[in-house]
C-alpha cells in the first residue's frame, strides 16, 4: 500500500474550497504543498489566496496552514513555485480583481488593470516567510493578450540555471468571434537568466486553427538537455493531450504542439516530472477518457514519445495534480480527489519508486 495524507480539505481552515495544487522539495528535504485557498466558494474568481503547508517528514505529516500570497479580497492564484540552486524559492503567480471572471476576460470585458497580471515572491527560509510581491507583467504579457495563467504546478530551473515557467494565454479574436472560443487558447513560457530578477518570453504557440488549443502546460528538462512540454488540449479532437520539445531552453519549440494519443485523459491539467535516478519521465493526471477520475501516474522511457501505465491510485474522482521527488526512494503526488467529487480534498500520496520503474 502507498501512504496518503490530506493536507487540505474543503470547508476547513477558513476556506470554502482548495484547488490548483503545486509541490516542491527544498534542498533540506522540506516539502512545500501549495494551492489556492478559495474563501467564499469553489469558483475560479473571487477572494482567493495562495496557501501553503510544509512537511519535514516526507509528507507523512503537515504543519499549519500559511498564506504565502494574498491580494486582499481579490485573487492571488496559479502558484508556480521553483527551488533554485541557491536555496531560494520563487513563487510566480497570477493576481486579478475578484470580479474578473474567466468569461469576461476572454470576451475583453475587463480592463487590463483588473485582469490577469503576473507577480513573483521569494522565500529564503524554506517557505516559512515570503517577500513582498513584485509585478513582472510588463516583461511577460503582450499587449492584447486577454486570459493569462502560469502552469499550474511547479516551475523549473534548468541545468543552465535558467528559470522556466510554463504558461498559457489567449489572443484577441478575429471576425465575429467573441474571444471565448477555444481556438484562441495559446501557449508560451516565462524565462529568467538571473534567478528571477528579470524575465522575458520564451516560445509562443499561437496557432488558431482549432486543432490544438494549448492550455494549462507542464514541463520537464530531459537528460539530454531538451525541455519537454505537455499541455491540456481543449479541442474535441484529436484528443485532450498534446506535447512539444524545445532544444534551446524554452526559447522556441522544435515543432508546434502535436497530439499525444498515448495519454488517454479527460480535458484537465496534468503534471510531468523527470527523474534522474532512475532515468524516467513521469506524468500524473486522471486517466478516464471522459471524466475527471482514475488518478494515474504514467511513465516514459523515451522522453515523452511513448507512455505506459505505471501506477493507478484508485477509481475515485480526481482532477489537478503535481509531482515532486519526495526523497531518494519516493515520488510524491499532490492531487485533487474525493469520494463523490474531485474537489473535496487535496491529498498527498507517497509512491515508492519501485512501483513506477
Amino acid at each position: 500500500m502507498t501512504e496518503a495524507t490530506v493536507p487540505f480539505r474543503a470547508g476547513q481552515e477558513g476556506y470554502a474550497s482548495f484547488r490548483i495544487p503545486a509541490a516542491v522539495a527544498t534542498e533540506a528535504g522540506t516539502l512545500l504543498a501549495f494551492c489556492e485557498g478559495r474563501v467564499d466558494s469553489a469558483a475560479d474568481h473571487g477572494h482567493i489566496d495562495i496557501v501553503l503547508k510544509r512537511s519535514t517528514d516526507g509528507g507523512r505529516t503537515w504543519g499549519p496552514l500559511q498564506v504565502a500570497a494574498s491580494n486582499g479580497e481579490n485573487l492571488a492564484g496559479n502558484p508556480a513555485p521553483v527551488v533554485l540552486d541557491t536555496g531560494r524559492i520563487l513563487l510566480v503567480h497570477i493576481r486579478a480583481a475578484a470580479f474578473a471572471t474567466e468569461d469576461a476576460i476572454l470576451r475583453g470585458q475587463v480592463e487590463d488593470a483588473d485582469g490577469r497580471r503576473v507577480w513573483v515572491q521569494h522565500s529564503d527560509d524554506e517557505g516559512a516567510t515570503w517577500s513582498a510581491p513584485r509585478e513582472i507583467t510588463a516583461q511577460v504579457k503582450k499587449p492584447g493578450w486577454r486570459w493569462y495563467a502560469t502552469t499550474p504546478g511547479h516551475a523549473l530551473q534548468l541545468a543552465s540555471a535558467r528559470v522556466l515557467v510554463p504558461a498559457n494565454h489567449t489572443v484577441p479574436p478575429t471576425g465575429t468571434d467573441t474571444g471565448a472560443e477555444p481556438r484562441y487558447n495559446s501557449g508560451h513560457c516565462l524565462l529568467s537568466d538571473d534567478r528571477g530578477e528579470n524575465w522575458y518570453l520564451g516560445y509562443l504557440d499561437e496557432n488558431t486553427d482549432g486543432y490544438i488549443n494549448v492550455n494549462e502546460t507542464t514541463a520537464a528538462e530531459l537528460p539530454d538537455g531538451r525541455v519537454y512540454f505537455n499541455t491540456r488540449n481543449d479541442s474535441p479532437a484529436p484528443g485532450s493531450r498534446a506535447d512539444a520539445h524545445s532544444a534551446d531552453g524554452g526559447r522556441s519549440l522544435v515543432k508546434p504542439f502535436r497530439p499525444q494519443a498515448g495519454l488517454t485523459a479527460p480535458v484537465c491539467e496534468a503534471s510531468v516530472l523527470q527523474l534522474r535516478d532512475p532515468d524516467l519521465l513521469l506524468y500524473s493526471g486522471p486517466a478516464d477518457p471522459a471524466f475527471r477520475a482514475l488518478m494515474t501516474i504514467r511513465a516514459s522511457d523515451d522522453g515523452g514519445t511513448t507512455w505506459r501505465g505505471a501506477f493507478t491510485v484508485d477509481g475515485l474522482p480526481a482532477a489537478y495534480s503535481d509531482l515532486v521527488r519526495a526523497d531518494p526512494d519516493t515520488v510524491g503526488l499532490l492531487y485533487e480527489t474525493g469520494d463523490f467529487s474531485a474537489y473535496e480534498t487535496i491529498a498527498f500520496r507517497r509512491v515508492p519508486l519501485h512501483r513506477l520503474a
